[in-house]
């Protein structure tokens, strides 16, 4: 247990009603989770407001709340802790109650459109395979040295991300490689965590549902960059035209990598295959089995900021040459009759087209792209159209189908994606809403040697339709049919 007071350390308060000299045994955000030694910090979220349960949360017993107004009518033997942000409070809090375990462990946040996931599973097996104990906060899974952890969030909400740290701490980690999404920056979900690094992968196109314009998403990412202390590192995608704009107010010391422009760091693709890549990086030449220029930027990344923690070169580069590919990012099948499939968790216009260059760049002209896409439910309906061009664009034959529907009808989403197919492009694009039978109709389609994309749900092992979460695994599926059709 933890004084209020303490845990209250750099939280802006206007106003306390009650004492904080009292002993706390945990925080929530979840009235749900309320009991008589906790604080609640009433949020103000998306779906719901805290503030409509605190009186719900005092009948349970709580003993201090913190909150953006305080109710006209308090309650005895409850603190009352009135802010500013309530999102923020919760950040700071969440470090104090676990003892600010990221000043304890060189935390390296990455932050943009694409690339994230990969790059922080590559920097995970990197520094794991150099003789580090680390941790991994992902969209696929979180780690702690080995130990798998589910992940339900990109980045975890403040008592989890700080609960993971201290536990990686505990357990003698020295590095940890997160996920910092726009979401989480807005939400103040990182506030109060000390970054060694904080890295900028690109900016495209993306959650324009949730930030409204692309200049508030940019304001969004360049959070991360504004919070890094003098002690830490920005490391910059000097290829993206953005990158500038991310430093701009940065207290950090900047480091950019590249494959085009000048950079502290640079990259040249020597061959690039369907088996993977051979790179020089750094007038070194390194192979490795990770697929297209997008994980070149990727693998570039990795190499970029190890350098920065002043790993050696050789270290690095003997090990990127072990790496083996993440789940859902270009995951590779290959039937018996030669067709190809791959499943991408592509569900952006920049990654979808990344994804389908790198495809026709190696493929051979005598093959054939099948590609599958959908667009998920109740978010941005921009890309919907935008999505289905690059895919007709670059693909032989297009099937448009259901990604995440949630709350939407499946075929409405198709018909916004159908917006973006020119007539003169009606005879290779089939919709069919069910994703299985997609799946199956590309695979009965394709003859030897053709290639099946499968693009947006890459590592997600389900279907989010209406409230219910149904079993679904693209890679399975696919599996199942070319063993039935292209045997």
């Amino acid at each position: 247990m933890k004084l209020l007071k303490d845990i209250l350390y750099k939280v802006a308060m206007n106003r306390v009603v009650g004492s904080t000299n009292v002993a706390i045994q945990n925080i929530c955000f979840d009235s749900r989770e309320v009991g008589q030694f906790s604080v609640f910090v009433a949020i103000r979220g998306t779906q719901s407001d805290g503030h409509d349960f605190i009186q719900q949360t005092v009948e349970k017993g709580v003993l201090a709340l913190v909150c953006e107004e305080i109710p006209e009518e308090t309650a005895e033997n409850v603190t009352y802790i009135e802010t500013k942000d309530s999102n923020s409070a919760l950040a700071l809090m969440a470090c104090n109650f676990y003892n600010n375990p990221s000043d304890e462990i060189k935390l390296i946040g990455i932050t943009g459109t694409n690339g994230k996931t990969t790059t922080v599973t590559i920097l995970h097996q990197l520094f794991m395979n150099l003789g580090h104990k680390c941790g991994l906060l992902s969209t696929v899974v979180n780690k702690i040295q080995r130990e798998e952890i589910p992940s339900t969030h990109t980045t975890p909400n403040p008592l989890e991300l700080n609960r993971l740290l201290r536990q990686m701490v505990d357990e003698e980690c020295t590095h940890c490689f997160m996920e910092v999404s726009s979401h989480a920056l807005v939400q103040r979900r990182t506030e109060g965590v000390n970054f060694k690094i904080g890295i900028f992968t690109n900016i495209t196109h993306e959650h324009l549902d949730y930030h409204g314009t692309f200049d508030e998403y940019i304001k969004a990412k360049k959070m991360l960059f504004d919070d890094l202390g003098a002690n830490s590192f920005a490391l910059l995608n000097r290829d993206d035209f953005h990158n500038e704009v991310m430093v701009q107010n940065t207290k950090a010391e900047v480091y950019t990598y590249g494959l085009k422009t000048m950079a502290d760091f640079k990259c040249k693709i020597i061959e690039n295959d369907f088996t993977g890549l051979l790179l020089n990086i750094d007038n070194q030449e390194v192979w490795t089995r990770l697929i297209g220029r997008f994980n070149a930027y990727n693998v570039l990344t990795a190499y970029s900021a190890a350098k920065i923690l002043e790993e050696d070169s050789t270290g690095i580069l003997t090990e990127i040459s072990k790496l083996t590919p993440v789940r859902g990012r270009f995951q590779q099948i290959k039937a018996s009759n030669g067709i190809t499939g791959i499943v991408d968790y592509a569900h952006t216009p920049d990654a979808l087209l990344k994804v389908l260059e790198t495809i026709n760049e190696i493929k051979n002209d005598d093959q054939k792209v099948f590609t599958i896409v959908g667009c998920g439910g109740n978010r941005d309906k921009t890309k919907r159209p935008e999505m289905a061009k690059i895919a007709i664009n670059n693909s032989d034959k297009v099937i448009l189908t259901s990604d995440n529907p949630r709350h939407e009808d499946p075929e409405a989403i198709i018909a916004d994606m159908e917006k973006g197919v020119e007539p003169v492009n009606s005879k290779k694009t089939l919709a069919i809403t069910n994703r299985k039978e997609a799946i199956k109709a590309a695979v009965s389609q394709a003859q030897p040697d053709d290639i099946i994309l499968i693009a947006g749900k890459g590592h997600e092992t389900y279907q989010l339709i209406g409230d219910k979460v149904l079993d679904f695994n693209d890679m399975e599926i696919l599996t199942e049919y070319l063993k039935q059709f292209a045997s």
